[in-house]
């Protein structure tokens, strides 16, 4: 099998890469805005293993760089949801635009096989229960969550008027090592510059589920083997969830700090469009045969762990 792996070099996909080096050729394309060469180094040099440094809104570099491939893992987009509070722009371009110039390359070049990286952020605004895959109508809160759901309906619409065929995955919110962003991240930066006090954005009773990257790899290469729809959506995460407050105790914990303060907001969420309760219900990948190895509470501890030895804290 002959891997292109959009944003190969990020959290995420550079996760993807080490596994699916063991079977395939791989093709990283990434323009390194937020990826890091230090991720993907160790592959440098093999020869099932390409590296393109470019643009996806750049088409003819796509175009180019796609061709001969028999698969395309589309993880490539803005790594925070934050970002478009003050870029308007920024998902249009980097989610919608960016996944339309992947399709688009595939269909020049006869690549059948799309698998995408979208996000519980498309349900925006839930009732605090699991929500299922048929969830809707689905009217997400943020810019982040627009740009995922718009991708995901050029894909549905791309399978089914091309002959392609679609995995895509919303994920919960993945942890693990070599994370770059979120608030396991946030926290121990924070607390690495000023240990005596910690600033929490919300009121720290925000509450999701956590995904350990790992679980994350394995949920997405199980289903694709696994399922044969046109369009085959699955949530992807945990049956468990993890308060932020949990988490700053955590982190605390690990990084030896038990008398620091803890400053919490007023405000039920951290910022606007962020989504401050959302629960997953994952049967759908269940009942297929993939269950995550790790809890939410689980997922967290190992990458407090991990990202506070990373980050030298």
């Amino acid at each position: 099998m002959k891997a292109f792996v959009t944003g190969g070099a990020g959290f995420i996909g550079s996760h993807l890469v080490d596994h699916l080096m063991k079977t395939a050729s791989v093709t990283v394309y990434d323009n390194f805005t937020s990826g890091r060469k230090e991720f993907i180094r160790h592959h440098l040099g093999k020869k099932n293993f390409m590296v393109v440094e470019a643009d996806l809104l750049d088409f003819e570099k796509i175009q180019k760089a796609i061709a001969g491939n028999d698969i395309v893992f589309h993880l490539a987009a803005n790594p925070d949801a934050r970002l478009g509070i003050s870029d308007t722009s920024l998902d249009l371009h980097q989610e919608t635009i960016a996944t339309y110039n992947i399709l688009e390359a595939m269909r020049q070049n006869n690549i059948r096989k799309i698998v995408f990286s979208s996000s519980g952020t498309i349900y925006g605004e839930t009732p605090v229960i699991p929500i299922s895959e048929n969830y809707g109508p689905v009217l997400p809160i943020s810019l982040y969550g627009a740009g995922k759901l718009a991708s995901e309906g050029l894909i549905s619409a791309f399978c089914n008027t091309f002959d392609m065929q679609g995995w895509i995955f919303r994920f919960a919110n993945v942890v693990g090592d070599r994370g770059t962003h979120g608030v396991i991240f946030d926290l121990i930066n924070k607390l690495k510059k000023n240990p005596r006090e910690l600033e929490i954005l919300g009121d720290g009773m925000q509450e999701k589920p956590y995904l350990e990257v790992n679980d994350c790899i394995e949920g997405i290469l199980f289903a694709l083997n696994h399922s044969r729809e046109r369009v085959n959506v699955y949530n992807l995460g945990c049956d468990s969830s993890t308060n932020v407050r949990a988490i700053a105790g955590m982190v605390l914990e690990e990084m030896g700090l038990p008398h620091t303060r803890c400053n919490y907001a007023s405000s039920d969420r951290g910022w606007p469009g962020d989504i401050p309760q959302y629960r997953c219900d994952c049967h759908k990948i269940n009942s297929l045969g993939w269950k995550a190895k790790y809890t939410s509470d689980e997922a967290v501890r190992l990458t407090v762990k991990a990202l506070v030895k990373e980050i030298g804290a």
